[in-house]
């Protein structure tokens, strides 16, 4: 597991060895399509160093990151500059966790690194639903003529398990076709967090549920540190208890992307962000 990763660091609380954890954290650094501000290859390391600053016990949900065994692998060593070396890198990565029988943590990075893990849980898990929180829609059919981008990365994922299957929650910002497209074919959920999670729970109850989140789903209030950051936003409090409420399911995988700490002042977008992923790890890993 170690040959493609290089470390700097390591999560709150992981253990270290690998054999014994039951869910892995690993990084992607990668923000090669990024369309308006780059800088979220150091996500990973950034959420990695600021997690000192938490308490190893969530109060949220009574639980403590001694209950759950993980590893911290460190980042992927991916070619600068080569989008789907990259991208196969990261699915290779992902589909050797689900192998092993480990829970993938997945820190980016760019949105589009959320792809090739939402691809290597669809063919490990029949029925996968994949639920997004997000600003933005991602359901473009290219981005300025790539149709690799952190812009399509959600419509990919549509058009790779059924859009059925998706549910897009948070959702403030695309262009009318996006929005028509969502409407059309996906869960799309209009600038909805906590409203909408009692169907949600209800939908997904039976089948195993893959959880992306983009840091910018959050107000800019609350999460500066983005390359694309969207106002009219959700506080961290409405996603804590979205966490809470989606531990009910059989989560199978979650990833976290486009923390941007050059634009994260006093580093509130990144320890956010830490805080989520302590959460993900108490309330969704199943131990």
């Amino acid at each position: 597991m170690e040959n493609s990763f290089y470390k700097s660091g390591q999560f709150l609380g992981a253990v270290s060895e690998y054999d014994g954890a039951r869910a892995v954290i690993y990084g992607a650094p990668m923000d090669f399509t990024v369309s308006f501000r780059p800088g979220t290859r150091f996500g990973p390391e950034k959420i990695r160093s600021v997690s000192i600053v938490l308490e190893e016990y969530s109060p949220y949900q009574d639980r403590h990151l001694e209950e759950v065994v993980f590893y911290d692998a460190g980042d992927l060593a991916l070619p600068f500059g080569n989008v789907e070396k990259s991208l196969q890198m990261i699915y290779q990565a992902t589909k050797r966790l689900h192998e092993d029988k480990k829970f993938p943590i997945l820190l980016g990075g760019e949105h589009l690194v959320s792809l090739p893990s939402i691809q290597a849980a669809h063919e490990h898990f029949r029925n996968l639903k994949v639920i997004q929180f997000d600003a933005h829609a991602d359901l473009r059919e290219d981005y300025e003529g790539e149709p690799n981008s952190h812009a399509t990365v959600i419509r990919k994922a549509a058009e790779l398990i059924g859009g059925s299957n998706v549910f897009q929650l948070g959702i403030r910002s695309g262009t009318r076709e996006e929005f028509d497209y969502g409407k059309r074919n996906t869960n799309f959920y209009f600038n909805q967090v906590i409203e909408p999670l009692n169907e949600i729970v209800e939908k997904c109850s039976a089948d195993p549920v893959y959880i992306t989140v983009d840091i910018d789903v959050l107000d800019p209030a609350f999460a500066p540190g983005t390359g694309t950051p969207e106002p009219g936003g959700f506080s961290v409090r409405d996603l804590l208890y979205g966490f809470k409420e989606l531990g009910k399911l059989n989560i199978v995988g979650f990833d976290l992307v486009e923390v941007s700490p050059a634009y994260d002042k006093s580093d509130i977008t990144s320890i956010a962000a830490a805080k989520l992923v302590r959460e993900a790890l108490l309330g969704f890993v199943k131990t």
